[in-house]
């Protein structure tokens, strides 16, 4: 992808741009996906996070097996005992609707129209259906609201969860791939990893009408990692069909992301997905996104490279990448499509 203006993209933040309230556009060349707003209901895959960590070497040698093959065919999973108790999870539920339930005037201070703010508030509406938001920096410096009093204690707690069992899914996409399970931590510099922390609500709608609130897309980064307090709204594109996401709250939705498919030269594939807004309750969602460190240059790795399999993707920096996937430089295609070699 040629970025047309890299001095000038550079000197705003690569994540936390401004949201903007315009119509949702259909991603360029996924015309072939039906776009029906009814989803299916066929199985989501499970990952048992419990055995993927598991002291016995054959159980958890079997789960990274079962992991690497759920990558390949489907690009998500549902995550399960993945050992961040409920208190934390209903705790962090719980904060978020404080937060978004405060005085408007206690929010405004975060809306901003500079974009180098590691926290950012609005509102935007789609299809007259509103929705609030905020977003913050969540590594390697957390950044948090101060109000409520308890928000960050509780955010921090939860995304270091979160990230903690994201880093460890990493290691297990290392192994399946025949690599060292250090290999995705020490490629991405995931010490220094940029990862941030959204939180969307969703009021309640009554209309009989389902509608897209937001168009089918991947997103950039290694994974994202998702909660929320209701089921259903997230759909997920497997083969042509639209999957409903229709999963207990307290399991962990994880979608791969642009970097893991660039990194694995395409053997992993970004997870194209889209919202349908359906809900007749409130609906929270928060994910956490985990990427590479802003300098990290990322292309495939040599591992996945050879003569019948030639770089389908040119490298560059995560902070390049998430600046240009912002402003969507090039005819309004997706980054992932205009780095593509092949």
């Amino acid at each position: 992808m040629a970025n047309t203006n890299t001095a000038s993209a550079l000197t705003h933040s690569p994540v936390l741009k401004s949201e903007t309230c315009s119509f949702p556009q259909k991603e360029d060349g996924l015309d072939s996906i039906n776009y029906s707003i009814l989803g299916v209901n066929d199985a989501i895959p499970i990952i048992d996070y419990s055995l993927l960590t598991s002291d016995d070497p054959v159980q958890r040698s079997q789960a990274i097996q079962n992991l690497g093959k759920t990558c390949i065919e489907y690009g998500f999973f549902a995550v399960i005992n993945h050992a961040i108790p409920d208190s934390v999870i209903n705790g962090t539920m719980e904060a978020l609707l404080r937060f978004f339930d405060l005085p408007e005037e206690k929010k405004l201070k975060y809306e901003t129209s500079n974009s180098t703010d590691k926290i950012r508030w609005g509102r935007g509406d789609v299809h007259h259906v509103s929705r609030e938001f905020f977003k913050i920096a969540s590594h390697p410096q957390f950044h948090c609201p101060i109000h409520p009093d308890d928000l960050r204690e509780i955010l921090q707690e939860y995304s270091e969860r979160l990230r903690e069992v994201g880093i460890n899914l990493l290691r297990g996409f290392s192994k399946s791939l025949g690599l060292e399970e250090s290999y995705i931590e020490k490629a991405m510099d995931l010490e220094s990893g940029y990862d941030f922390f959204t939180a969307n609500d969703y009021p309640p709608r009554f209309s009989a009408a389902n509608i897209i609130g937001q168009f089918p897309h991947n997103d950039p980064g290694l994974l994202i990692l998702l909660m929320q307090n209701v089921s259903g709204g997230l759909q997920l594109e497997h083969k042509g069909k639209w999957l409903n996401a229709n999963l207990n709250s307290n399991w962990i939705i994880v979608n791969l992301a642009d970097h893991l498919e660039i990194l694995t030269n395409g053997k992993y594939k970004s997870t194209i997905h889209r919202v349908v807004l359906n809900n007749e309750v409130r609906r929270v969602t928060f994910p956490l996104f985990l990427g590479p460190s802003l300098e990290a240059v990322v292309s495939p790795a040599p591992e996945f490279v050879d003569d019948n399999h030639p770089s389908a993707y040119r490298g560059m920096t995560y902070k390049d990448y998430l600046e240009a996937n912002q402003h969507h430089v090039i005819d309004g295609k997706s980054c992932l499509k205009q780095i593509r070699l092949i």
